[in-house]
Order: C-alpha cells, then structure tokens, then sequence
C-alpha cells in the first residue's frame, strides 16, 4: 500500500518529483564509486524533471560538476542561479560560442572547427575558455574520430600556452553492448589519454562512464563518473532490485485523477478499435492521460496504474489525452488518485515495468513525460 500521505492534495495531471531522493541517491553513488569527481547529468530537462530544482539538489548531495547535451539548457542553468561547473557536449553547427565561453561552460569538443571556434570565442571575450575533449571509440556518434586526435591535441597545446582556452578534461560514451565491446573502447580510449598527456595537456578530468557503466565496470571510472539515470533512482539494467540494493528512490511519481467512471455490462467495447471488450459486468475508470502527455500507446491493453488501492491494467487503445482502465468491482469514484508510476516499494507501478509494457526503456519513459502534465518539485 502507498505510504501515508503519498497521495494527499493530488492535481488533475501531475509529475511529482521528489528533490530529496535526489540528493539521497547522489550520496549514495558518490560514496559507492568513489571517484574525485561527479558529474549529475542534467540533460533533457533533467530526464523530465526539471534542470534546475534536479541540479540544485544533486550539487547538495555531493555532486561537483553538472552534464548537459546543449549550450542553451547550460545556459538555462545559469539563469537560475547555478554556478558550479557545467559541461555541454552537442552543438549547432552554427554556434559561436560566446554566450558559453562568457557563462563560464566547459564545451565538449568533437571536432577541428568546434576547438578553432572555442578559442575564436575567447578572444572576442578576452577570456579563457575551458574545452573537453569528447573522443569517438566505438559509438560513432559525435566525438573526435581517432585520425584528428593528434592535431586536436597539438592545437589544443599551443592554444593553452596562449591563454586562449584550458582543456579540462578527456572523456568519451560506451555502447554497453557486450564487457569486451567496452573493453576495447577503453582500451583506445586510454590511448587517446595518453596522446593528449604525451602533447602536453594535463586535463583534470577523464571520464568514460555513465550510470551502466559506473555500476558495472569499476574500471571505467577513472577520476570522474557522468551520472544521469541512476541520479532519478532508475536502474539501467531495467532491474528494480538493483536500484533498491543500491539504496536508490525513484524521484518521480506520475499521478492524476480519475476523470470518469461508470459500470457497464459484458460485452462492452473500449477505446479506438474496440481492441478491448469486458468478459463480464464492471466499472471502468477514465484516466487523463494519453499519448499527447507522454504516454506511450504501444502500452495499450498493457500497461498498468494503481487506483482504488490496487493494479489494474489498461482497458484498450491509449488516446491522445484520455485512457481506461478496468478495475472489476474495486470501489472508483471520480476524482480518486491515480498513479501510474512511482516508487514499487509503495505499491506503485514502476517506470521500469511501463517501459516493459511498451517495448522501450525507462529512459524513455521519464523523458517523455511533458506538454500539459504540471512538474510538482517537493
């Protein structure tokens, strides 16, 4: 059962964030890996739970270095008042730079022009800027390809002799496909280290690991770890136990009202393409919530939500703003909580099992949740 006062003063269509059990689940990671440094991964929002309420309570919990995707959510930090350090690592094309090299961002570095830029940027700002080189060892993704390392360190050398930028760190993303695929990329990446070491930069950071990597390979750690899922007490083996064992909490808590019930005889059909009819009489609870908020329809006939103390499953197709569920004879009135994910210790359904129920990731699951769903930090 959900613990007492869980579910008091619910809104129609709410995300809960819980800002505690953010700080809680950075201490418990900082004292488990135990690197220098830790850089809580704010990106996307903050996985979909706000960039700067999430930021503020992962820097209280221990963390000493922010990560996002883009110059702009960096910038967004700023202008909430964050001033520890943030590294943004995927760019325009077009940028210039200068609002980050003046907000104090440490830009991720992936290319030849991306390093020529950066310090075009601090001479018109008369300022140092601070870089990361971001390596490509195997995910050919963005990141330095392994042909203009030894360029893009040299430059990076006689840069930092002029004053015109600092490389602060050397980091690259594994695939956690196989242990061996990771190995080998950890493998070139060490060689990358050594290369941009041998040319005579000296970054204070060298980074590898994100949450599934820091969890499962100690040796990916290096002095500095980027956690991003692991910080919303998510586990990245889509295993539940795992993010318990851990002493992690869940940080979000999706929840609304129910907008509508009524008891219908067997025999009913549900929602678009009648792809759900009822084996006997019993009452069905409408929920508002739909694809339109986030809801991933492939969890039609599939996924669960708890309502009138217990877990029912959903009733049909999920629509744009609305899904129904079926609780059989269970008691339901309109305007009874519902919860359609939170912490599993409470009895709730968890993102883990809708992810399960929509072919997806718990990623995804958190990230999507947005448009008319109010965000609710406690």
């Amino acid at each position: 059962m959900p613990e007492p006062g869980t579910l008091a003063d619910v809104g129609f269509r709410e995300a809960v964030v819980d800002l505690g059990a953010i700080t809680s689940n950075v201490r418990a990671l900082r004292e488990l890996f135990g690197t220098e440094h830790f850089i809580a991964v704010v990106k996307a929002n903050a996985y979909g739970h706000g960039a700067v309420p999430v930021a503020r309570a992962a820097l209280a919990g221990g963390a000493d270095w922010l990560g996002v995707a883009s110059v702009d959510e960096a910038l967004e930090l700023r202008a909430g008042g964050i001033d520890a350090p943030v590294l943004a690592w995927l760019h325009d094309p077009d940028e210039a730079f200068d609002e980050a090299v003046a907000a104090g961002v440490s830009i991720g570095v992936s290319t030849m022009g991306q390093l020529r830029a950066m310090a075009a940027a601090a001479g018109r700002r008369a300022v140092q800027a601070s870089v990361q080189f971001k390596l490509d060892t195997g995910l050919s993704r963005n990141g330095l390809p392994h042909a203009d390392w030894q360029e893009a360190f040299t430059l990076a050398d006689e840069l930092e002799r002029t004053g015109a930028l600092h490389v602060a760190g050397v980091f690259t993303h594994l695939s956690n496909a196989t242990l061996q695929d990771d190995v080998d990329c950890l493998d070139l990446f060490d060689e990358g280290v050594a290369a941009a070491r041998a040319a005579g930069l000296r970054p204070e950071l060298v980074h590898a690991a994100a949450s599934a990597a820091a969890l499962r390979q100690p040796h990916a750690r290096y002095d500095c770890v980027r956690i991003g899922l692991a910080l919303y007490g998510l586990a990245p083996t889509q295993d539940p136990a795992r993010a318990r064992e851990l002493g992690l909490t869940p940080a979000m808590t999706l929840r609304g009202r129910v907008a509508h019930v009524k008891r219908v005889p067997a025999g009913t059909s549900v929602s678009y393409d009648y792809t759900y009819r009822t084996e006997r009489e019993t009452t069905l609870a409408l929920v508002p919530f739909g694809y339109g908020d986030g809801i991933p329809r492939a969890a039609s006939n599939r996924g669960h939500v708890w309502i009138g103390g217990g877990v029912h499953r959903i009733a049909g197709r999920v629509a744009m703003d609305q899904f129904v569920v079926d609780v059989g004879d269970t008691e339901v009135a309109v305007g009874d909580p519902v919860v359609l994910f939170g912490d599993g210790a409470h009895g709730f359904p968890t993102a883990e099992d809708w992810a399960t129920a929509s072919d997806t990731i718990n990623w995804e699951i958190v990230t999507r949740i947005g448009g008319r769903t109010k965000l609710r930090h406690v």
